[in-house]
């Protein structure tokens, strides 16, 4: 399993998705004073989620 690591600004397209409050005020939190935004933070998670996910069904 790699490491969690905040990105950089990657290329996107919006999608409307709706968080928790308490959820966004932490990744907020994280984030704060880096070079990363809330979109770049959750879709280098779900990047992350989804490599574990993979790596769990070849083992």
């Amino acid at each position: 399993m790699r490491k969690f690591k905040i990105p950089a600004i990657p290329s996107t397209t919006n999608k409307c998705v709706r968080f928790p409050n308490n959820l966004i005020e932490e990744v907020e939190r994280e984030i704060a004073g880096k070079d990363c935004t809330f979109s770049a933070f959750v879709i280098e998670a779900v990047r992350v989620a989804l490599e574990n996910l993979h790596e769990e069904e070849e083992g």
